[in-house]
This record gives structure tokens, C-alpha cells and sequence, in this order.
């Protein structure tokens, strides 16, 4: 059985923004690390912001941020 992404899914992610707080309006993507470990460390928010947060937080635990700024600036959101 093949795996295959959901590109879609990832164009999403890449424009997705915070809707509040202090980092209000930034792309997830460049949410400071130190706040995404602290979010795993007391729990994300449910639903759909909660799961894009868990996994743009293993993306830069990874190093692989990168990735979703390479799709921002190849797909603009529609």
C-alpha cells in the first residue's frame, strides 16, 4: 500500500496562522520552537489548531520548517 500525501493538507499548514495571543497573525511555521515545546509540554488546543500546531512542532523539532516556507512562497494561498 502506497502512502500519499495530501498536498492540499500541506499548502493548508503552510498558510496557516496563529489566531491568538502574542504571536497572533504569524504563520505557525514561525512560532518560536521554545513555544511549540511548551505547548506539547502542557497540551495542544483541541481540534484542528491543536493538530496543525503538532505538527509543524515536529517539523522544526526536525529541522524541516523550511519545507513549509518553500510551499508558502511556491503556492500562495488561494
Amino acid at each position: 500500500m502506497e502512502v500519499k500525501p495530501d498536498h492540499r493538507a500541506l499548502i493548508e499548514l503552510a498558510h496557516a496562522k496563529m489566531y491568538f495571543g502574542k504571536y497572533k497573525d504569524r504563520y505557525l511555521s514561525e512560532l518560536p520552537e521554545f513555544y511549540l515545546i511548551w505547548f506539547r509540554q502542557k497540551g495542544f488546543p483541541k481540534g484542528k489548531l491543536g493538530d496543525q500546531l503538532l505538527q509543524v512542532t515536529e517539523l522544526k523539532v526536525n529541522g524541516m520548517e523550511q519545507i513549509l516556507r518553500n510551499i508558502r512562497s511556491k503556492y500562495p494561498k488561494y
